[in-house]
């Protein structure tokens, strides 16, 4: 089977449902508050009574040009709303209010970086607004289906991605691209547990040397990341087997089972959905005036993409460390702030992580619980940096009194417990003396070539002065010696 999966690229594109953050729901002033007792969020807009109109909550456009800009899309200056037509028993009006032919934003992109810093561009079709269904619950009840409404009008953003994703890697790490955007541009959580990240998985194979794309299969509701690669990589398979033993793959819609590790058949799907779109005669059209465009763009924050590109090609990070700082908005905003009073960006990316990642993550806590400031961590830099203080100290005794005494500055700290280092000549001299004397037959042994006990006589003086000299000095200070005696 080896050989015959080689033959083979598969072809991926993603449908990523993102619920919108917004305080109320798309087309109605009811309350879009996740986890609230079933039904408590809804009114008659939502429920679609008969005289109801809908209105549109600017915030969603604000939300959807966002992050078209976010995505290097064009964005739609006329946009209308459509009806799309089906029946399920958590959509009370029988119908979606949707975009279909003139989404928000088209043509985008997003960059994908595996861990070698390789970089590989994901096309985007469509970004659309649409609001989103209720919730059947088919475990609450022994004998009947529960239907809850809260979510029935939240508002969505579908994301649709070429086919251009070619594993289940790529797929993973476009995910968690997009999941970062939206997270720093603070219009979806992306907590996909909640539901408030969704993902469809359309999957096909083809031979390598084939142009045309293989029969897809659509796999529904992917609601984590490890289920999106397990599901990839399944259908991929099964796939395969299919052609290898003269069968064929049959156009359908499936969902994953995480408990077997298999998708199985919800319903055929040998034609494209009809869903009767059609324009919604409720809603005005909306008009995105190159003003309103360039509003949103100045409250654009950094983006992990452009902050990733400056602390490589700027600042000199490697790939990693820029990947872990830009991971999430709040890391890297900490870490923009420890930038702005030290100079010294490498060791400001190491103390950010290791030392801080390391305290957040033993604790469970994020940065904004983290007791220590980005003044005080600069202001620890440069004091190792102007040699006041050695890199033993700092972290194995100024920093924990940092965490604990959270009014005090490092310099205070170490100005009390007299932990400044010294370059006194006379003193370090004294110590270096007794250094040397302590071990008198590696004198002899130094001076017949053993120049690694240079380290040997520099620990001896660092040891006797609890650490407080000055390293280089120390070096210097103990070379003339034994070269001198």
């Amino acid at each position: 089977m080896e050989n015959s999966i080689d033959k083979y690229q598969p072809v991926i594109g993603l449908e990523i449902h993102a619920q919108l953050s917004t305080k109320s729901k798309a087309f109605s002033s009811d309350s879009a508050e996740y986890g609230e007792l079933p039904n408590s969020h809804i009114s008659a807009i939502t429920l679609a009574h008969p005289g109801t109109l809908p209105r549109l909550n600017k915030e969603v456009v604000n939300f959807a040009i966002k992050l078209g800009l976010a995505t290097h899309s064009e964005i739609n200056k006329y946009n209308i709303f459509a009806r799309k037509n089906y029946f399920y028993p958590d959509l009370p009006k029988g119908y979606q209010i949707s975009q279909h032919t003139g989404p928000v934003c088209s043509n985008g992109s997003v960059t994908i970086k595996n861990k070698s810093g390789v970089k590989k561009q994901i096309g985007l079709i469509r970004i659309h607004i649409e609001e989103d269904a209720g919730k059947s619950m088919h475990d609450q009840d022994p004998e009947d289906s529960l239907v809850d409404l809260n979510r029935a009008g939240v508002p969505l953003l579908e994301i649709v991605t070429k086919p251009e994703i070619y594993s289940s890697e790529e797929a993973h790490l476009f995910l968690s691209e997009m999941r970062k955007l939206l997270r720093y541009l603070e219009i979806c959580d992306g907590n996909m547990e909640e539901g408030s990240m969704r993902c469809d998985a359309n999957i096909s194979i083809k031979k390598k040397e084939d142009e045309k794309l293989g029969t897809r299969t659509e796999v529904k509701n992917l609601n984590s990341f490890k289920n999106i690669r397990s599901a990839i990589e399944y259908e991929i398979q099964r796939q395969i087997e299919l052609i290898e033993s003269g069968n064929r793959v049959k156009q359908e819609t499936r969902r994953f089972d995480a408990h077997s590790g298999k998708t199985f058949v919800l319903r055929s799907k040998e034609q494209a959905d009809d869903y009767r779109y059609f324009p919604e005669p409720d809603l005005s059209p909306v008009v995105i005036s190159a003003e309103w465009i360039e509003q949103i763009q100045r409250q654009m924050p950094g983006l992990p993409e452009e902050l990733y590109e400056k602390y490589v090609n700027q600042f000199g990070l490697s790939h990693y460390d820029a990947v872990v700082i830009t991971e999430t908005k709040e890391i890297a905003l900490y870490f923009e702030e420890l930038v702005m009073h030290t100079s010294n960006y490498k060791s400001a990316a190491n103390w950010v992580t290791v030392t801080v990642k390391s305290y957040l993550n033993e604790l469970g806590i994020g940065i904004h619980e983290y007791p220590v400031s980005p003044v005080k961590i600069a202001e620890l830099i440069n004091m190792i940096d102007n040699q006041l203080i050695s890199n033993h100290i700092a972290e194995k005794q100024i920093y924990p009194l940092m965490l604990t005494h959270k009014e005090k500055m490092p310099g205070d700290i170490a100005k009390e417990m007299n932990l400044l280092q010294t370059n006194d000549t006379g003193l370090l001299n004294e110590l270096v003396e007794k250094a040397i004397e302590k071990y008198p037959e590696k004198i002899l042994e130094y001076k017949n070539g053993k120049k690694g006990l240079l380290g040997l006589f520099v620990g001896e003086v660092m040891k006797l002065s609890k650490g407080k000299a000055e390293p280089k000095a120390v070096n210097r200070l103990v070379l003339e010696k034994l070269e001198g005696n």
